[in-house]
């Protein structure tokens, strides 16, 4: 066996090599699932493209914070990725090749609604919020509630040290910044 294929393992009393086994991964292989992973979705491909099997994958995931995180990642680009298509498909169509009775083709475009719908339940609440304007007075509402707060901290702050503070500390200041926040 070559040098690089040995590991050292404990075997009791002494210390004792083994041969490579057949889930020892490279770290390029490790890239390979996590960039199949995120461009497709889907666990089984991308174990496959690496060289590994999926429950090795599993596995790793399991016991590994950083390849659990890696996952997760890739996960979340492979989603929205995906999202991007089914974006572009619900708004451009889906082009489908009809025949006409002379033989020849023609190239129509396909919409889905029920894809439509879908993207519109999931988009419309993040679309309205970014539309929401807050209101000057529902911002000065706010503001005095956080400086009725900040004003209650001072006092608590005074009455347990039992020192008076004359001029701003650090509770006063950030109410002075607050209170010269202009509300548009």
């Amino acid at each position: 066996m070559a040098a690089k294929e040995l590991a050292l393992i404990n075997g009791g009393r002494r210390t004792q090599m083994r041969g490579k086994r057949g889930q020892d991964v490279t770290p390029e292989q490790i890239d390979i699932f996590l960039a199949t992973l995120a461009d497709t979705c889907n666990i089984c491909r991308s174990a496959r493209a690496a060289g590994f099997s999926q429950s090795w994958a599993y596995r790793l995931r399991k016991r590994d914070a950083a390849f659990r995180a890696s996952w997760a990642e890739a996960v979340r680009e492979g989603y929205a990725k995906l999202e991007l298509v089914l974006l572009e498909r619900a708004m451009k169509g889906t082009p489908r090749p009809i025949m006409r009775r002379d033989g020849s083709e023609r190239i129509i475009r396909e919409y889905s609604t029920q894809l439509a719908v879908a993207l519109l339940r999931r988009h419309g609440e993040m679309a309205a919020e970014a539309s929401y304007q807050h209101d000057a007075d529902d911002m000065r509402e706010v503001r005095e509630r956080i400086i009725e707060k900040l004003e209650r901290l001072r006092q608590l702050d005074a009455d347990r040290s039992g020192v008076e503070t004359k001029g701003f500390d650090r509770i006063g200041l950030i109410v002075w910044a607050i209170a010269r926040c202009k509300v548009a």
